[in-house]
């Protein structure tokens, strides 16, 4: 197999699993999304580094204003998402989550002037019936299972706004773009920190702090770099099919080592919000490259 999607593999594996381990951090979430950005924005900048990759900053300069919009939009995203997985179980707030891909499509006819076709259409109806499903069920894991689904929601929505404003972000590497980011992310959690004070969920272990050095450094930075590394080596369109191994992979660890399942009528949410983003999604880069 080509090196390429070996590294796009193991990166979207990387980010199905990381709710595993933010469950296991007794940690605030904003405290998670601080460590997760600052280490993450470190093992970028050394990986550029050590591959002899060049980071413009007068590049990056000229673009700060984006840049810093959208570093605050991924801080507050993780916030929403790892409150999320404190609600509900791992499998219905990645799929909450996970209609990101939708709020892009419905939103790209107003802000990128993009039309709206009847593929689009129908693949927003899926994955919008599917989300209702997830949140009307009021069942499954977790202390407020319809709670998490509206954090893991929210979350979409502000991971939807990031990837519109990258699309006014041009002329830098993925790299650039997302170590700048990360580094707008952890300059915004400090002072949110210090103003919130929230408080830790229970008394920080071993397995937490190893947990907590997992996430920034595996989930965030590796994954990323292996994630930006491969990108442009690969077509879009696989890029945007192995993308789908991050929800997939998400159901299939929380079923095997949290023992969550999802109801029936969850089920079919799952199949209706992945089946809606994904055809939308693909359908949408067959007619651009047509």
């Amino acid at each position: 197999m080509d090196r390429n999607y070996l590294k796009i593999i193991t990166a979207t594996l990387l980010f199905g699993s990381i709710g595993l381990f933010v469950r296991a951090i007794p940690l605030p979430s904003a405290v998670i999304a601080l460590v997760r950005a600052a280490l993450g924005a470190a093992v970028l900048l050394a990986a550029a580094k050590a591959s002899r990759q060049t980071i413009r900053w007068r590049e990056i300069g000229s673009r700060l204003g984006l840049l810093a919009l959208s570093g605050v939009f991924i801080g507050f995203n993780w916030i929403l998402l790892f409150e999320a997985y404190r609600y509900t179980s791992v499998s219905v707030a990645t799929l909450a989550y996970y209609a990101s891909p939708v709020l892009v499509v419905t939103l790209a006819p107003l802000i990128l002037k993009e039309p709206f076709s009847v593929p689009k259409m129908a693949g927003v109806l899926a994955a919008a019936a599917g989300t209702l499903l997830l949140t009307g069920s009021g069942e499954g894991a977790g202390s407020d299972p319809t709670r998490g689904v509206l954090l893991g929601l929210g979350a979409a929505v502000l991971y939807a706004a990031v990837i519109l404003t990258n699309k006014f972000i041009t002329g830098l590497s993925g790299i650039e773009r997302t170590f700048t980011q990360l580094l707008v992310a952890a300059l915004v959690m400090a002072p949110y920190l210090l103003v919130t004070r929230p408080e830790p969920t229970g008394p920080m272990t071993a397995a937490g702090f190893v947990c907590l050095l997992t996430v920034g450094v595996l989930h965030t930075g590796f994954a990323y770099y292996l994630y930006f590394s491969a990108m442009g080596e690969l077509p879009s369109q696989t890029t945007a099919l192995l993308g789908y191994i991050d929800p997939v992979s998400a159901l299939f660890f929380s079923a095997l080592l949290l023992h969550e399942r999802l109801t029936p009528l969850q089920l079919v949410g799952a199949v209706l919000i992945l089946g809606g983003a994904a055809f939308g999604e693909l359908y949408h880069k067959k007619k651009a490259r047509a």
